[in-house]
């Protein structure tokens, strides 16, 4: 069975080695492990909550997404995405809003941390606190359960944030699903096997404390600068050091085997100096680092490539959003006049006419021209892709009544493409092209 897995990054910074050691890095690791698809996303409209530099951002948008593409994030297995590209998300997170009670919110720890400071400090005590903190929660939920995500990695300081996905799932489930539950229950991953990084001074590696260590910014000469600032007591080269409780060799555990780290421990216990035991940390971290760093500055030279990486993941993520979302909107009544549902006028419910599969033109968020082909029932069966011409759409649509999906098609991993000519009209499910090809060929009946 495939474990959906979902993993936020706030844009504000730039990525530094802890967040390599202790996010980054695990994180890649587990995307490649069979029965696990993979949702990574640049997490930049929660960015807007607590940083109001448009320039940081738009840095840290960069800088990120370079940094797990050079950390060897496999862009083509996973789902690799900004969360401003799917307008899916903002639109859910509003219907999600709608059935999400003011208490739960005020019971969310970062609002009642909020509140607890301005109270202490004797003024109002919503001083200071916009909507984006206090419902932050709901956006994360829809996050989620855009793409039904089976498991969120989160530290322990986010599991509330977990708990409240569910219970709004839940509701938003009870009141429109009707027997049927559009959202899973999304479940926490907490992995306390993780590293955390000591920094400089011996706390948690944080840029709040003001004591990283660069994972790529300014190169080698960087990285050697910052580590020759990590403290250290005052053991002089002979005498034996405290290994276990020692920054330099917690760090140097991160990035070796255990036979490199049992020698290393081994050489400080045995009387290495600090001033010696900082250059082999070095050099540990640095045969880590080249390789990635080199493929960073790359990326930072060509910035159009990662962009092309964020538009196709987008794409990816969208034909997932696209179809659920219509469900959602068909769900809350959010329909178009005429469809599906039984129309009521002067409080008397009208008899439904008998449907049949149809196919509906729109114009999208970018302005281009799509087509959906709704069942009997007014579910989506398939989403075509954006053309720029609606003529083009029209002749996409004839072409499909006119011919048998099973020959106009071809299946790459589980996914069907239908072409007309050399261009895709659409793609879906390789399951569901049975389902759909029915439903094109009852077109033509009377």
């Amino acid at each position: 069975m495939t474990t959906r897995v979902l993993t936020g990054i706030t844009t504000t910074g730039t990525p530094h080695l802890g967040n390599y050691a202790g996010a980054i890095r695990p994180a890649i690791q587990a995307s490649t492990q069979p029965g696990v698809d993979a949702f990574f996303f640049l997490a930049d409209y929660h960015a807007l909550i607590k940083c109001d530099d448009p320039l940081r951002i738009a840095r840290s948008r960069l800088e990120i997404a370079a940094t797990w593409i050079a950390a060897g994030l496999d862009v083509e297995k996973v789902t690799f995405y900004r969360q401003s590209d799917i307008p899916e998300i903002p639109e859910l997170c509003w219907m999600l809003t709608c059935v999400t009670a003011k208490g739960l919110m005020n019971r969310a720890h970062a609002y009642k941390a909020s509140v607890d400071q301005n109270v202490a400090k004797g003024v109002e005590p919503d001083d200071g606190v916009n909507m984006g903190l206090f419902s932050y929660p709901i956006l994360m939920a829809a996050d989620i359960l855009m793409f039904n995500a089976h498991k969120v990695p989160v530290g322990r300081d986010q599991i509330q944030h977990l708990e409240m996905a569910r219970d709004i799932a839940q509701r938003f489930n009870h009141q429109y699903g009707q027997g049927h539950d559009f959202f899973v229950m999304p479940e926490a991953q907490v992995d306390d096997e993780v590293a955390t990084l000591p920094g400089l001074d011996g706390r948690k590696m944080s840029k709040s404390y003001d004591n990283t260590i660069p994972l790529f910014e300014g190169g080698q000469k960087a990285m050697r600068a910052a580590v020759m600032r990590i403290v250290t007591d005052s053991r002089q080269p002979g005498e034996p050091k405290d290994a276990e409780n020692s920054h330099l060799y917690a760090l140097y555990r991160a990035f070796s085997t255990p036979t490199q780290s049992a020698l290393f421990r081994h050489e400080l216990e045995d009387g290495l100096g600090w001033g010696e035991a900082k250059d082999r940390l070095c050099d540990r971290i640095e045969n880590s680092l080249a390789p990635m760093r080199e493929r960073y500055a790359g990326l930072m030279a060509a910035p159009e490539k990662i962009e092309d990486v964020l538009q196709a993941g987008a794409d990816k993520a969208r034909r997932q959003s696209g179809a659920f979302m219509a469900r959602l909107r068909e769900a809350v009544g959010l329909r178009s006049i005429g469809g599906n549902a039984q129309a009521q006028a002067g409080g008397t419910v009208k008899k439904a006419v008998a449907k049949r599969a149809r196919f509906v033109s729109f114009r999208d968020e970018a302005g281009q021209f799509r087509f959906r082909l709704l069942g009997a029932d007014g579910k989506e069966l398939l989403l075509s892709e954006p053309f720029a011409d609606p003529k083009a759409a029209g002749a996409a649509i004839k072409h499909l009544q006119t011919n048998s999906l099973s020959e106009l098609s071809s299946e790459q991993a589980g996914v069907v493409s239908v072409r007309m000519g050399d261009a895709v009209v659409c793609r879906f499910a390789a399951d569901d092209l049975s389902v759909i090809d029915e439903a094109v060929a009852t077109l033509n009946q009377d």
